[in-house]
């Protein structure tokens, strides 16, 4: 039987999949290659580039016009800038390869001696040129994971290829492609030799093109999931697809990872009986985000790293003013943190990495936080959020100073990221908490569902920091809170106004006030904090 896959390239005996090869140009790739070009193909991890590669590599060479190699780096990594080492690593991984596809041992033979003869600064250009003149076809190189190479490692990778490029086809592969999950382009190299930062783009200027291989589209995603139901009658409902589609956005490793703890890792999913439902999506959602499994630890594990602050953090606050640079964006969105609207202006890539980003934040806060949900239900299964929100608004008061400088680089987001905290500590009793952000907007959108009595009860809680005068402030809030409640049918609103003002007293920043009802006469009620 087959499964979804999370952990490694296809196996098409083994995994539902979609053609690694439909999910690129292959007339341009065959093209490039055609056309004797080193090129770049990249994006973010656990998106199929490696089954694309050996799906080329096994194509070029079942055509039978060149001879095709598939190598993956990342053994040398650990030599870090030992260049010598790093480059015994890598050739013989080329060599081992070389005897596994092509069945033969041509670098086999010329390695060591290159490596002796030219050194490490040499050894891959020359072993190359070796190779190259003794193939009766053209070799084709696709090199995988480049980018864990380290400073000038890497750097001499780059620039050995570099060198010999003028003698391709006939001295040097024919074509080279480059994968990571950057473009080479982008890369900031440090190389402790020369005590200077190198560009990519000056260390490989031969790159005639770079690919970005992206998330499934809704066809793919849908017919991915038509191979589970055909093999095992198991359908999945149209609210379960299309939950699917919108809370992964298309992330391959998402949408193969919902499915398999849906269908498979679930006792009720194992029932080939039954149809998986919106509620089996949501449960396995939730179960992957507290597993904290690899692949959301990873991109989670990035957050404290600078130029990814610096464009995450607006994001969360809904700031329509940020300190970030091109360069950080475009990190940023290769490492498939966030996507890119049509005017370039990030966003949190789906709803799945918007729930991991604060609760990755906020998780040693929300631990610490002393509440219970017990102490917000009443006897009818019901959540008194008023009672939930005016907690916070009296614990705000009394340990925001202490608590928000536990969110460490992330201290603008800080108010913010706390009532997420206190929030999601109350809410996982039984619920759910939603976020939606979007930058420039002035706000954070949270929506509280809570099953009662066969029915989800849906509360707003809309996040504002002031920033001008606080009637201004409040009026706009309210406008905005009762778009969103209209938007998700919500039966009452909570507008929370964050002022930061230090030279301000408690006593001016504290208040209740009750607004006036949003578009179905529901309540909204403005928190001042």
């Amino acid at each position: 039987m087959r499964f979804f896959n999370t952990e490694s390239p296809i196996r098409p005996d083994d995994h539902y999949h979609i053609l690694p090869l439909d999910r690129v140009d292959l007339e341009e790739l065959l093209g490039l290659v055609r056309d004797e070009r080193y090129f770049g193909l990249h994006a973010p991890r656990q998106t199929g580039k490696t089954s694309v590669l050996l799906a080329l590599r096994d194509l070029l060479n079942a055509c039978g016009d060149h001879r095709c190699v598939y190598i993956n780096v990342e053994p040398a990594q650990a030599a870090r800038e030992n260049v010598a080492e790093a480059m015994r690593v890598t050739l013989y991984q080329l060599a081992s390869e070389e005897q596994a596809t092509l069945g033969s041992r041509v670098l086999a033979d010329i390695w060591p001696d290159a490596l002796q003869g030219a050194g490490p600064l040499g050894a891959l250009q020359a072993s190359l040129e070796r190779w190259c003149m003794a193939e009766p076809k053209p070799l084709v190189l696709l090199i995988d994971e480049i980018d864990t190479l380290v400073g000038d490692t890497l750097l001499s990778v780059l620039r050995q290829l570099r060198a010999g490029y003028p003698g391709r086809p006939a001295r040097f592969p024919q074509s080279v492609v480059l994968c990571g999950v950057r473009d080479v382009r982008d890369y900031r190299i440090h190389s402790t030799a020369q005590n200077a930062l190198v560009l990519g783009g000056s260390a490989f200027n031969v790159k005639s093109k770079s690919m970005r291989l992206g998330d499934f589209t809704e066809a793919e995603t849908r017919a991915l999931l038509a191979q589970h139901t055909e093999e095992t009658g198991q359908v999945f409902t149209e609210a379960a697809l299309e939950l699917i589609l919108t809370r992964s956005a298309g992330q391959p490793w998402l949408v193969n990872a919902l499915c398999r703890e849906a269908c498979f890792e679930s006792g009720a999913g194992r029932d080939r009986s039954r149809a998986i439902t919106e509620a089996d999506i949501v449960d396995a959602q939730e179960r992957l985000i507290l597993a904290r499994v690899t692949h959301l630890d990873d991109l989670a594990h990035k957050l404290r790293e600078e130029r990814v602050r610096r464009v995450i953090e607006p994001i969360l606050t809904g700031a329509a003013v940020s300190a970030w640079s091109t360069e950080d964006v475009a990190y940023v969105h290769d490492l498939g943190l966030v996507a890119l609207e049509d005017d370039g202006t990030p966003r949190i890539a789906n709803p799945i990495y918007a729930e991991v980003v604060p609760r990755h934040l906020n998780h040693a806060v929300q631990m610490g936080l002393p509440q219970r949900t017990a102490w917000y239900v009443d006897a009818d299964g019901g959540l008194d959020v008023d009672g939930l929100i005016a907690a916070f608004q009296t614990f705000f008061r009394e340990h925001s100073e202490h608590w928000v400088q536990r969110f460490e680089q992330y201290h603008e987001a800080g108010p913010q990221l706390l009532l997420q905290a206190h929030l999601q500590r109350i809410v996982n009793g039984g619920g759910r908490l939603e976020r939606e952000y979007a930058l420039g907007r002035g706000r954070v959108d949270l929506l509280i569902l809570w099953p009662q009595g066969g029915r989800t009860r849906k509360f707003v809680v809309e996040c504002k920091v002031l920033r001008k005068d606080a009637e201004r402030t409040i009026a706009d809030g309210l406008a905005q809170t009762r778009g969103y409640m209209d938007r998700c049918g919500a039966e009452a609103g909570h507008l929370i106004v964050f002022d930061r003002a230090p030279d301000r007293t408690w006593e001016e920043k504290l208040f209740r006030l009750d607004g006036p009802a949003g578009p179905t006469g529901a309540p909204i009620t403005v928190w001042g904090m």
